[in-house]
């Protein structure tokens, strides 16, 4: 739904007719001990048949389920952190 709005929540970001977004979350397995952080890596595969970036898309949608997730996990635990979101790959 993010990379969908995302003409709407970016200034200057026109809408695109974007034909899929993929999301794919790698959950680590907990340390039983709790001694370690938890790191969630959250990315997200933007396609489009318009002759135009779809980046800004992709890092919205990137951007939001963190968001999601951190106010869902807030109560647990305070000290989250969002952070190295980046653009990895871009083609054409």
């Amino acid at each position: 739904m993010a990379a969908k709005r995302c003409g709407e929540l970016i200034p200057l970001c026109h809408p695109l007719p974007i034909e899929s977004v993929e999301m794919d979350f790698d959950i680590p397995q907990l340390d039983p001990e709790g001694n370690e952080p938890v790191q969630l890596h959250i990315k997200a595969i933007a396609r489009i048949a318009a002759k135009t970036g779809v980046e800004m898309e992709a890092l919205t949608a990137v951007a939001v389920a963190a968001l999601t997730i951190y106010d869902m996990c807030k109560a647990i635990d305070k000290q989250m952190v969002i952070s190295g979101i980046r653009l990895v790959k871009k083609t054409k």
